[in-house]
């Protein structure tokens, strides 16, 4: 059966995007002149999700807003002849078909999907976090979906592997490996930030996920963890005991945009690999390394 729901929490504050951030959603912020949220959108769509959760919480409306019609903008563009811009909007307006849930209490990322149950039920869907960006021929989540397809729908992790000294950055998993390619596994446990000598492995999780029905009654059942907080890594756990967990490691180029490095980062990237922009990045670098004499 296809993965056709995906949930995106977006409700969190974005701090360490301040001041901009005390007006706009942090999910809005561009890179170049698309919003960081439309790329999560896309990467969805581009998997063949139908239905997809936006959990926001207040001051978030924006986003509801940068999906939906705007007529008064399209009547504009059609009136003075903007055929391009117009198509771009309106393909925006109606990319998807998306539904908003409110996490009322910032109280973890396991607490914002469990927001989503009512809309999920028992299916299996997919996780994108929106501050993970990955370019990939195939998008990630198409990629975690076929590994579940495959398994019978259960729950798939993606994975990548990181350098061994950086695992106390990150959820790390412990598993064996299914096949000869060495891509997938089957999950035994997900250790939380682990000291490089204490980590299983170096195959660290991003933020993809495909997971069954089953992880909402792991969600109901977890105490609060790091923070006082609900973490999916408890539930997620607590899911591996109950049945079968894999995790996958995806093909692609993951940028994490939820810091101002990996943002930098990821606006310089993306320009260099877009042909109407590459140019452009490239007399812009080549103009700062004479100006700054680096």
């Amino acid at each position: 059966m296809n993965i056709r729901k995906a949930v995106i929490p977006v409700a969190g504050k974005g701090t360490r995007f301040l001041p901009a951030t005390k007006q706009i959603p942090k999910e809005m912020i561009p890179i170049i002149n698309i919003p960081m949220i439309h790329y999560s959108v896309m990467e969805a769509v581009e998997s063949g999700i139908e239905q997809l959760v936006f959990v926001t919480s207040s001051g978030k409306e924006t986003i509801e807003n940068y999906f939906d019609r705007n007529l008064e903008l399209e009547k504009f563009l059609e009136q003075n002849g903007k055929e391009k811009e117009l198509n771009l909007i309106q393909n925006i307006g109606s990319m998807i078909e998306i539904i908003t849930v409110r996490q009322k209490e910032q109280l973890g990322l396991g607490h914002a999907i469990n927001c989503a149950k009512p809309i999920i039920g028992d299916d299996t869907f997919a996780v994108i976090l929106g501050d993970d960006l990955v370019r990939s021929k195939k998008p990630v989540t198409k990629q975690l979906s076929e590994v579940s397809i495959a398994n019978d729908n259960k729950s798939v992790i993606g994975v990548m592997e990181v350098p061994n000294l950086d695992t106390s950055k990150y959820g790390i998993v412990d598993g064996e490996f299914l096949d000869s390619d060495k891509l997938t596994l089957h999950m035994k446990a997900m250790i939380e930030k682990p000291r490089p000598e204490d980590a299983p492995t170096n195959l660290a999780t991003p933020g993809r996920y495909i997971l069954t029905g089953e992880i909402f009654d792991c969600l109901d059942r977890i105490p609060r963890g790091v923070g006082g907080e609900y973490q999916l890594t408890d539930a997620i756990n607590m899911l591996a005991g109950r049945e079968k967990v894999f995790a996958h490691i995806f093909e692609g180029d993951r940028f994490d945009t939820g810091n101002i490095e990996g943002f930098l980062n990821a606006t310089v990237e993306f320009a260099l690999r877009d042909n109407a922009t590459k140019d452009i990045m490239m007399n812009i670098i080549r103009e700062k390394i004479k100006t700054y004499g680096i």
